[in-house]
């Protein structure tokens, strides 16, 4: 042994002599901005320089074997990555990694036995042989200086020249005059470990689900309160996670927090393995991509987590929330710090590229409460660019993106205008009807005839319809799921009798017309309110047993201005039940309707040129209340497509808002006995069977007969 190693030995002895904690030597050695030597020589250990020893400013010396056969073991290098030397034909190069490279170290490379004559003065007498320095030559000594933030600075990954060992290496050239550097650290990495459901099952992560089924939301949400025990528990810096049925993920740690930073979770498709990505210009070649922020991991740390780590579980079989939402991709992603993070300014990204769907995308969140997902747009910001979306979230719990077809979104202002209409016009509806059932039921009851009954039954239900429209959004805000079932069954069996109650109205002025305004129907009353209520109970009840009542969403372009209310949260069943049964009874009023129309202008055409004063005022009375008797106003829903979509909106909702309103003035009208005008018709019997038809017949006392009332005219 020459008197260098000597020296060495005895400094090596010295150090531990006097610190036992060869980590903090180790930890102190490498802190950022630091300077150390680093020495080639035939064995690994690290000196942290005395201030005695003044080395220049350096704060350390790194012995590094020359060619490592074997990496140091954990307990020697205390868990850190340590550069590494490879000598090879006279060509020296420097084994880096990302780790230093973000430390900014400044490190002096000495290689070969005769460095010494590159020192001078204390570092000479701190690392040489003085023997050595008297027969050296200039070429026999080299002497590089790396500075690791610029060395490999804007170098891409090269895999062509990265070899089996060299992966996740900067390789730096230090037996050329100017350092240069070959990028072999892949941005894309693969976790150390995969544990399987058996291994995670040892863990407390267990999921049950039978194979076909959805997982039940509140498994899900166990399982992410459980990433904290697992991070602590895993001995490998990052794991992959397959929990079986559908639910895979990932979990990174750092294990020391001074120097934790973003991370990424990036993959191809729903069934595809998940990637850690360490530079975000490489996301781009996937299509599904989690970003975690650094300021995500510094207020895990503050909020005292033991172990700083992220985790992304990935649920492609979570049960629906109660509305029924469509979820792009069936995908929902759940991140995990082990701690409540919110309120970030550098916000969770989530990128979904070139992603196929119809319709309009919202990122929404879960925050894992409740036995099914309440899905909120808070905190939320949803970016979209063609067939890009991106989501910029604030805080960390379940994602997905929820899809709404494109022709139920309409602009906030406009659903705010249709909402004010709306409850202008039921609650006049509500108070004028209120008018004329008080007028029948304690004024008029005994004296009314089977149509005005018809009416009344009609008017009954369209009382209860709008006031169950009226108190739908109050229980909905109430977030009671039974109430808003009930709300719902009780809104739409309303709805569905009212339909019930236009058909038949307009049978009931058909059958007028066919027997000449006399029916001999025994109990015709009786059996037409039978049919009537209780045949919109049956639809009522399937939905009812089969689930799909609930909390309904009206979206609009803005998602903070979404309004709930209760209603069937099935869209199928909707258009089957609803829209099917309004277009059988739509079919049937409005020939009805067309039927009347005619009568009115073949019986009421004038003889003379000169039309009777005031016609034209009845007539749209006329019209109006036969629309109104009839539902046919109900029908602008089918043209609610397309450039139509916004006006049909406002004119159904004026109509049929203000539709208690309008039989109130017909009602009124045809109330007043003595005191209605009617023009000349063709002949007094066809004037008399249109009269039950049309405001000329008093509801609640004989009919008058129009020629009378034009001949008592002629007196006048």
């Amino acid at each position: 042994m020459n008197w260098f190693a000597l020296v060495v030995a005895a400094l090596l002895w010295t150090s531990r002599g006097e610190s036992n904690d060869k980590c903090k030597e180790l930890s102190d050695c490498l802190e950022k901005g630091n300077k150390a030597y680093v020495v080639s020589d035939n064995f690994n250990d690290v000196i942290k320089v005395k201030p005695k020893w003044e080395t220049k400013g350096h704060d350390c010396i790194i012995f590094l074997k020359k060619n490592p056969t074997t990496r140091p073991n954990q307990t020697e290098w205390c868990n850190q990555e340590w550069p590494q030397l490879e000598t090879k034909n006279d060509t020296s190069l420097l084994r880096i990694t990302k780790w230093h490279i973000k430390r900014n170290l400044s490190l002096t490379v000495l290689l070969g036995e005769n460095y010494c004559r590159e020192l001078s003065g204390k570092d000479q007498d701190l690392l040489c042989n003085s023997n050595h320095t008297s027969d050296s030559s200039p070429e026999s000594c080299r002497v590089r200086s790396v500075q690791t933030d610029e060395v490999c600075k804007g170098e891409s990954f090269d895999e062509n020249v990265c070899i089996e060992g060299r992966q996740n290496k900067y390789i730096v050239n230090i037996t050329r005059t100017h350092a240069t550097c070959v990028n072999c650290n892949n941005p894309v990495k693969h976790p150390e470990k995969a544990y399987s459901p058996d291994e995670l099952r040892k863990e407390g992560l267990t999921i049950n689900v039978t194979r076909g089924e959805d997982l039940d939301p509140v498994q899900a949400s166990n399982v992410m309160k459980k990433m904290g025990k697992l991070a602590t528990s895993i001995n490998t810096p990052s794991a992959a996670l397959n929990m079986g049925e559908g639910v895979t993920g990932i979990i990174v740690r750092e294990t020391n927090e001074e120097y934790v930073d973003e991370v990424s979770f990036a993959y191809e498709s729903p069934n595809n393995d998940i990637n850690i990505i360490e530079n975000r210009d490489s996301l781009a070649q996937f299509s599904r991509s989690v970003t975690v922020s650094k300021e995500a991991f510094e207020q895990a740390i503050n909020l005292n987590v033991s172990v700083p780590f992220a985790a992304m579980i990935r649920f492609n079989n979570l049960s629906k929330d109660e509305l029924n939402s469509t979820i792009l991709g069936n995908e929902v992603l759940a991140v995990d710090m082990g701690a409540k993070i919110c309120n970030l300014t550098d916000t969770i990204s989530i990128h979904f590229w070139n992603a196929t769907y119809e319709g309009n995308a919202s990122c929404r969140s879960w925050n894992g409460d409740g036995s099914r997902p309440n899905w909120t747009a808070d905190g939320c910001l949803t970016i979209q660019d063609g067939e890009n979306i991106t989501c910029e979230c604030s805080h960390l719990t379940f994602f997905a993106i929820l899809l709404t077809p494109l022709n139920e979104t309409i602009s906030s202002s406009d659903l705010n205008n249709l909402t004010i209409i709306t409850q202008i016009g039921c609650s006049l509806s509500i108070f004028f009807i209120s008018i004329i059932l008080f007028m029948h039921f304690l004024l008029r009851r005994t004296k009314a005839s089977t149509s005005t009954r018809i009416l009344i039954h009609l008017v009954s239900a369209m009382f209860l319809l709008n006031l169950t429209f009226l108190t739908n959004h109050y229980i909905a805000k109430l977030n009671s799921s039974v109430g808003c079932v009930i709300m719902a069954a009780a809104m739409h069996y309303f709805m569905l009798a009212t339909f019930t109650w236009f058909a038949v109205k307009a049978f009931h002025l058909c059958l007028q017309l066919y027997m000449g305004g006399k029916i001999v129907i025994s109990h015709y009353i009786l059996k037409v309110s039978i049919i009537s209520w209780v045949l919109p109970s049956f639809p009522g009840i399937v939905l009812l047993i089969k689930g799909k009542y609930g909390e309904q969403v009206i979206y609009t372009n803005d998602p903070e201005e979404n309004v709930a209310m209760c209603w069937i949260t099935d869209s199928e069943a909707h258009y089957i039940v609803n829209i099917g049964y309004y277009a059988l009874v739509f079919v049937f009023t409005f020939t009805t309707f067309v039927i009347i129309l005619s009568w009115l202008c073949c019986l009421r055409r004038p003889k003379s040129g000169n039309s009777p004063t005031g016609t034209s005022g009845r007539n749209i009375l006329i019209i109006l209340g036969l629309c109104s008797m009839l539902g046919i106003t109900w029908g602008f829903a089918f043209f609610a497509y397309g450039a139509l979509l916004i006006p049909s909106y406002y004119i159904f909702t004026v109509l049929n808002s203000f539709q208690g309103f309008f039989l109130f003035i017909y009602y009124y009208k045809t109330s007043q006995v003595g005191n209605t005008n009617a023009d000349s018709s063709s002949s007094t019997d066809s004037s008399s069977t249109l009269g039950t038809l049309v405001p000329w017949e008093n509801p609640y006392g004989q009919k008058i007969n129009p020629a009378k009332i034009q001949g008592q005219e002629s007196i006048k």
